[in-house]
């Protein structure tokens, strides 16, 4: 679904990616690791068009988009959630659900219900700033924003991120159902080794803006969590 190669990406001097490659396929549930300030949110918003790279190429069902616009990748249906959720807080629930519609091609562009079936709180916020809403239920509305344009591939960079642990929980199921009974692959930015396993099938390990180890979950050994992982 997803191909990267030989990406280089610059922050002024410091050479943060480096000829980094990452494969993914179509259903994949895929878990992007590593320590603070290896290069994961680098390179998800490369993908997402939000860095601009020296060298390499991202290509996305087979259509190169390394030169894409930002605002040209959702229309293609790649959903992202950023770090930090970065909703419109003086904006209601419906406003910020509705800031996607402009990208889906379906005429009638209403907010699919299936979100409301996953979020059942944000149909009953609707009118509600989005400022007003705790952590969780603030990032229960940036995944439901995400998932705005129907996406086939959703990105989402540290999602469990200072949210109290029942919703954590809601939040990894709600993730998981998506890629195991919808059929979306994910790509998901997490540092939490628990929640890595409880979601994705398959993870990668950063170090250093490099792609260094990649695999099946279960391959994750002692090894290379205290190589790689442990601070």
């Amino acid at each position: 679904m997803i191909e990267i190669k030989g990406l280089n990406q610059y922050y002024g001097e410091s050479h943060t990616l480096w000829d980094l490659n990452l494969s993914v396929s179509e259903g994949d549930c895929i878990s992007v690791m590593g320590r603070n300030g290896v290069g994961k949110t680098t390179l998800v918003e490369s993908i997402m068009g939000l860095q601009t790279i020296e060298s390499g190429s991202i290509n996305f069902q087979n259509r190169d988009i390394t030169s894409y616009a930002s605002e040209a990748r959702a229309p293609m249906g790649i959903g992202y959630v950023p770090q930090g959720r970065r909703i419109f807080p003086l904006l209601t629930v419906e406003e910020n659900l509705k800031i996607g519609l402009p990208v889906v091609k379906d005429k009638y562009r209403t907010i699919p219900e299936y979100i409301y079936e996953l979020f059942p709180i944000l149909k009953d916020m609707l009118d509600r700033q989005g400022g007003d809403l705790s952590g969780g239920q603030q990032q229960q509305l940036a995944i439901g924003r995400a998932l705005v344009v129907n996406p086939k591939l959703l990105i989402l960079d540290e999602p469990t991120e200072g949210i109290q642990p029942n919703i954590i929980i809601e939040i990894c199921d709600i993730i998981k159902k998506l890629n195991a009974e919808m059929g979306m692959t994910v790509i998901l930015v997490e540092q939490k080794l628990p929640i890595a396993r409880r979601v994705a099938d398959k993870f990668v390990i950063l170090d250093r803006g490099a792609n260094v180890y990649s695999g099946l979950m279960d391959e994750l050994d002692d090894k290379l969590i205290k190589k790689y992982l442990t601070v």
